[in-house]
């Protein structure tokens, strides 16, 4: 498994990619060209599976805030016995 979260566009190349990985690519920069993620996209021919760029990994990321944000709020209330769940 390979996670890329530098802030380079196509900062890692094919070449680093190991044959049938999975490459979870977070980072994203705003460029002219449009939203870039650190993984070059030919890296997908020898990655066995691979996050889109954008729409991988940003969903889950902005749902486990929301989520951490509610168990935060209750525990703050006293509503959560165990903060963990």
């Amino acid at each position: 498994m390979l996670v890329a979260a530098v802030g380079q566009p196509h900062v890692i190349v094919p070449e680093m990619v190991k044959l049938g990985s999975t490459v979870i690519d977070v980072g994203l920069t705003r460029t002219n060209e449009g939203l870039l993620g650190d993984v070059d996209p030919a890296a997908a021919e020898r990655a066995a599976y691979i996050t889109p760029v954008p729409g991988g990994v940003g969903p889950m990321t902005i749902a486990m805030v929301l989520q951490n944000t509610v168990t935060a709020a209750r525990a703050r209330r006293g509503k959560l016995a165990n903060p963990a769940h």
